[in-house]
């Protein structure tokens, strides 16, 4: 009985069961989070007043004419150049708040006639000066 034995086990292991399939395991997905975008608050955005100043005089080729004043980002030391539109110097601003004084000068020396000049915050200053 030795040898049936022997051989029962000499063919237990030739048939050797594989090891049954095992489920195949599926990798974890990282869902990536979902932001919401904040609703856009819509701000009623007031316009910035610009105030001009214009001057209706014909200095001669070759000058400039300044303004110099108070108010809106100019002084009293140092004129701002204006520009010169078909004739007429203009010169604006959006940071004058409460208004400007001011008075023009060619070439930023010769100070023209008269009182200083004032014009509002938002507002439009036309002008002929002589000097």
């Amino acid at each position: 009985m030795a040898t049936k034995k022997a051989a029962k086990k000499a063919v237990k292991k030739a048939v050797k069961q594989a090891p049954a399939p095992q489920p195949v395991a599926k990798k974890a997905v990282k869902k990536a989070a979902v932001k919401k975008a904040a609703a856009k608050k819509t701000v009623k955005k007031t316009a910035t007043p610009l105030t001009t100043i214009i001057a209706k005089v014909d200095i001669g080729w070759g000058n400039n004419l300044y303004v110099r004043g108070e108010g809106g980002g100019m002084s009293w030391e140092k004129g701002l150049l204006m520009d010169c539109v078909d004739g007429d110097w203009t010169w604006s601003t959006t940071s004058a708040k409460g208004g400007l004084t001011f008075k023009f000068l060619i070439n930023d020396e010769i100070w023209a006639e008269g009182e200083n000049l004032t014009v509002a915050a938002n507002g439009t200053s036309v002008t002929s000066p002589t000097f």
